[in-house]
C-alpha cells in the first residue's frame, strides 16, 4: 500500500472534525473522498500534506511511519497538493508560477529559457497543455488549473491531492481535468480526490471514502456502488426528487431590452439582449463560461455600465443607477465569486450576514444588534452552516458553508427579484437539495428569479424557460419542462437563430 493513514483523529478544543479515520491509497489509483461541507474532507487531507498535526494517528508512506511538521516535510516524501482556491502570482508567467521555489539558474541566476523548456516537456510528458511564457492573468480558470497539478508534478509528486478541483471550471475543461486525471493514473501516479460532484466521482474513481460529520460512513468499490448510495451514505437520507410546479408567469418584474455592452478593442461581450423575467417564474441562463454571462449579470446589478439600451425592474430603469440604489429597488444577489463580489472574508460571519439589511435593520443610524445577531444564528441553523461561532471569520467557513450563508442572506432580504449566479457552486448534494428547495419556494410564492449556472443539470432542474447565450448574443429559448441536454448543449455551442 502506498499510503495509510490510520485511525486520524483532529480535534478543535471541544471540537472534533476528524474521528478515527482510515484511508489507504494504492499506486496508479484514483480514491474519492466524498461528503458534506464541513465533513472533514479538507482537514483530514491538510493533515496529510503537513499544514495541521494529527491529534492521534498514524500515517505511512510506502511502509514507512512519517511525521510532517509542514508542506515541506510532505513534498519531501513525495506528497502534493492543489488546493480548492489558486496559489498562483497572476503578474507572473505559466513558467515562473510552476517552477518557483526550485528554479533552474545559471551563472548569472534564474535561467528563464530552461524553465521554459522544462515546463513544455513536464506539460507533454502528461498530457496537460499550458502556455509556459504568458502571464497567468491572461489564462483561463481550466489553464491555471493544469499549472496547479504541474507544480506538483514538477516537485516530483507521486501523490497528488485534488481538492475541489472542478469547481470553478466550465464544462469542457472538466472534461478536459477528468481526462488528464485517468491519464496521471495511468502514468503511475495516486490521486485522491475530493469533489461534490458525483457523477464526476463515478467517471474517474476506482475506490471511494464518504465522510459524515468527522467520520467515515464507507468506503466503497466504484464498481460496487452508484450515485444513490453514495448520496445516502453522504446525507444519511434519501434524497427528494425536485419537483417543479407549472410557473405563475405573473407580471412582468425584469425587462432587458436591446442590451449591449463594450469589452476590449469595441467589440460587443454583450449584443443586443433581450428578455423578461416575470414573477413567478425561474428563467434560466445557460452557456459555456465567457459568452457574456457574467457582464449581463453585472450590467443588471449596476457593476457595470451598459453600452446601448435599457433595463428596468417593475417599471423603474435602473440605467445609471447605483448598486445600491437597484438593490433598493428590488434586487437581490448571489454573485457567481462568492470571495470577490459575495463577501469580507477577514470579517466575522456576522458581519458578512448583515450586508445589505445595514439600512433596514437600523433606526436613527443605531444598527438593532440583537435583531441581526438573532437573523444571522437563524439562517446558521436554518442552512446548516457549519461554524462553531458567528463572530468567527468567514475565511475559517469552508466554500460550501459561506456559499449557504451567502445564499441565506439573498433570499432573506425578500426582493421581488433575485439573481443567483451558480448558486450551488462547492456545495455538497444535500446543500444543493436544501438551495434548490428555497428557490422553487421563492419562485412558488410569486418572487421573480434569474439563474445563470455552468451545470447545465441545474439549469434544466430549475429553470421554466431557458435562454442559451452564446458570444454575447441569446440564440434560443427553450421551454424548461421540454428541454433537452442535447438540445440545450446544441445551442451553447452555437447552432441556433437569435432569440428575439
Amino acid at each position: 500500500m502506498l499510503l495509510q493513514m490510520e485511525q486520524i483523529t483532529k480535534k478543535y478544543g471541544d471540537f472534533t472534525a476528524n474521528e478515527a479515520i482510515n484511508f489507504s491509497l494504492r499506486e496508479g489509483e484514483v480514491h474519492a473522498i466524498v461528503g458534506e461541507n464541513g465533513a472533514g474532507k479538507t482537514t483530514l487531507m491538510r493533515m496529510l500534506y503537513g499544514m495541521e498535526i494529527p491529534t492521534s494517528g498514524s500515517i505511512a508512506v510506502r511502509g514507512k511511519e512519517v511525521s510532517f511538521d509542514s508542506p515541506r516535510d510532505a513534498i519531501a516524501n513525495g506528497i502534493g497538493m492543489v488546493h480548492q482556491h489558486f496559489m498562483l502570482f497572476p503578474s507572473f508567467t505559466v513558467a515562473e508560477n510552476i517552477v518557483i521555489g526550485t528554479e533552474p539558474s545559471s551563472a548569472i541566476g534564474f535561467n528563464r529559457k530552461q524553465a521554459v523548456q522544462q515546463v513544455k516537456a513536464l506539460s507533454e510528458k502528461y498530457g496537460m497543455p499550458v502556455p509556459p511564457e504568458k502571464k497567468v492573468s491572461e489564462c483561463a480558470l481550466g489553464t491555471q488549473q493544469r499549472m496547479e497539478i504541474l507544480k506538483v508534478l514538477y516537485r516530483g509528486a507521486d501523490i497528488i491531492v485534488l481538492d475541489e478541483p472542478t469547481a470553478v471550471l466550465t464544462p469542457i475543461e472538466v472534461k478536459e481535468l477528468l481526462t488528464a486525471i485517468k491519464s496521471l493514473a495511468s502514468q503511475g501516479k495516486s490521486i485522491i480526490l475530493i469533489t461534490h460532484k458525483l457523477h464526476e466521482v463515478m467517471e474517474v474513481a476506482d475506490r471511494i471514502t464518504v465522510l459524515r460529520n468527522g467520520k467515515v460512513t464507507g468506503t466503497l468499490n466504484k464498481t460496487d456502488t452508484n450515485i444513490e448510495e453514495l448520496s445516502r451514505l453522504m446525507v444519511g437520507r434519501e434524497l427528494a426528487p425536485v419537483i417543479k410546479q407549472e410557473p405563475l408567469q405573473g407580471k412582468p418584474v425584469l425587462k432587458v431590452r436591446n442590451l449591449s455592452l463594450q469589452g476590449e478593442g469595441g467589440k460587443p461581450v454583450v449584443d443586443q439582449v433581450n428578455f423578461t423575467v416575470h414573477a413567478g417564474e425561474i428563467v434560466g441562463i445557460a452557456g459555456v463560461s465567457g459568452n457574456g454571462q457574467t457582464e449581463l449579470i453585472q450590467s443588471i446589478c449596476g457593476l457595470l455600465p451598459t453600452h446601448t439600451g435599457n433595463i428596468s425592474l417593475l417599471g423603474t430603469s435602473l440605467i445609471n443607477k447605483q448598486p445600491h440604489q437597484i438593490r433598493q429597488a428590488g434586487l437581490a444577489h448571489v454573485p457567481e465569486d462568492r470571495y470577490q463580489w459575495g463577501s469580507a472574508k477577514d470579517r466575522t460571519v456576522l458581519d458578512n450576514g448583515i450586508m445589505g439589511f445595514q439600512r433596514s435593520k437600523q433606526k436613527l443610524g443605531i444598527l438593532h444588534h440583537k435583531a441581526l445577531r438573532d437573523m444571522v444564528a437563524g439562517w446558521v441553523k436554518k442552512f446548516d452552516i457549519k461554524t462553531s461561532s458567528i463572530h468567527n471569520t468567514a475565511q475559517n467557513l469552508s466554500g460550501g458553508n459561506l456559499q449557504k450563508l451567502i445564499v441565506a442572506r439573498e433570499l432573506a432580504q425578500e426582493t421581488p427579484f433575485l439573481i443567483t449566479a451558480e448558486p450551488t457552486r462547492g456545495v455538497d448534494i444535500g446543500a444543493m437539495e436544501f438551495i434548490h428547495d428555497q428557490l422553487l419556494a421563492k419562485r412558488k410564492e410569486g418572487g421573480a428569479i434569474l439563474l445563470v449556472s455552468s451545470e447545465l443539470s441545474e439549469v434544466l432542474k430549475l429553470s421554466d424557460r431557458i435562454l442559451v447565450i452564446y458570444e454575447g448574443k441569446i440564440v434560443g429559448e427553450v421551454n424548461g419542462h421540454e428541454a433537452t441536454e442535447e438540445a440545450i448543449s446544441l445551442l451553447m455551442a452555437g447552432g441556433g437563430n437569435n432569440h428575439e
